[in-house]
């Protein structure tokens, strides 16, 4: 039991390490990636926004709630400052709200444009955001695949789960000689049995000054 432990805490920290070193070539930036969320969505919750804080004031001014008298009650003789306050309040409860949706909104894209499924981490992330806050959101960024990356050999876009290059052949999961484990192409030596991954190159560096005095 200990054993089949091991082996699946060891191949989760190879999957680990492998999307970090894959990821590396992303690059992503804060705003360009908030770019991906749907704009129908952002007007939405600004829309909604607006309608909320104007039907917030007209209520409270109106006295209908709170027993015909202004809220919060500190402030009840004072129309203009319980008016501010009440809007700060529903700005706070707009931002949390809005928050939820726009990370919602960015993991559906997110996912889909990894080729992952995009409904299911959704409501994943929407099931674990009430009772857990961040912790659907932070499982998705360590868990998700990185984006689709050029072809080290030609340039052709591949996915992050093919195994060759459609265009060329490219191994695009290459594999210790020794071994037999998956490596990435910036490895020098297998990180699993010190291997030297590219034998070729460290044969010519060694004949190299004997050819040049000859």
């Amino acid at each position: 039991m200990v054993e089949k432990a091991e082996g699946v805490s060891g191949a989760w920290n190879e999957r680990m390490r492998l999307i970090r070193l894959r990821r590396k070539k992303e690059r992503p930036r804060f705003w360009k990636e908030m770019a991906i969320v749907p704009k129908w969505l952002i007007w939405s919750l600004a829309t909604l926004f607006l309608l909320a804080q104007a039907i917030g004031l007209l209520v409270n001014l109106s006295g209908a709630v709170n027993n015909g008298k202004l809220f919060p009650d500190e402030l009840a003789d004072h129309p203009v400052v319980a008016s501010l306050a009440l809007a700060g309040i529903i700005t706070a409860i707009s931002l949390v709200i809005s928050a939820v949706f726009l990370m919602l909104g960015y993991v559906y894209r997110d996912a889909k444009r990894r080729d992952m499924n995009p409904v299911l981490w959704t409501l994943l992330v929407a099931v674990l955001t009430p009772s857990s806050v961040l912790i659907g959101f932070v499982i998705y960024l360590l868990v998700r695949d990185p984006l689709p990356y050029p072809c080290p050999r030609c340039a052709t876009p591949v996915g992050p789960r093919f195994n060759f290059c459609a265009n060329c052949k490219y191994d695009l999961r290459p594999s210790c000689p020794n071994c037999k484990r998956e490596t990435v192409e910036t490895d020098k030596f297998c990180p699993h049995c010190g291997q030297d991954l590219n034998p070729k190159a460290a044969l010519e560096s060694s004949n190299a000054p004997i050819e040049s005095r000859q």
